[in-house]
């Protein structure tokens, strides 16, 4: 399973368009390889052909990416405390701020998030998969896991 299958089937699954489904897969998929350890998360995407693509495309700690998240203030206000925090809670914080100025609401996010975690559950298996997310516990709470 690519990266593709899974958002075509996040997609599907969550009732979002194509893009608005690879921004949410790729803002994820850039929060793990920003919070979770190296050889775990690299083994992760290892499994997953193209999520490390993916993620470097939605990069969630590239200059501005809060900024131009389109989220206004509250995007400001979160980017500069992500930078304050360091970039392990500043990739958690701008992903969270992504993916609320995607226009999707709580549901929607947490939809699409068990659904991606599913199909990384099948790419990657539990073990792994649960590994990584472990590693990023606020990640699972926003996701609703």
């Amino acid at each position: 399973m690519n990266v593709q299958d899974i958002i075509n089937t996040v997609s599907s699954k969550a009732g979002l368009d194509e893009p608005t489904t690879e921004k949410v897969v790729g803002t994820i998929f850039s929060v793990l390889e920003h919070e979770a350890e190296g050889t775990t998360v690299s083994s992760f995407f290892a499994k997953i052909p193209g999520a490390d693509a993916l993620a470097q495309k939605y990069d969630v700690m590239a200059a501005g990416a809060a900024a131009n998240s389109g989220g206004g203030l509250l995007s400001s206000l979160e980017g500069a405390l992500g930078g304050v925090l360091g970039e392990k809670a500043g990739a958690l914080i701008n992903g969270i701020a992504a993916l609320k100025a995607s226009g999707l609401d709580m549901a929607q996010i947490q939809q699409a998030g068990e659904t991606l975690v599913r199909q990384a559950e099948a790419a990657a298996g539990p073990d792994l998969t649960n590994r990584v997310l472990d590693q990023v516990p606020g990640l699972k709470g926003h996701l609703g896991l």
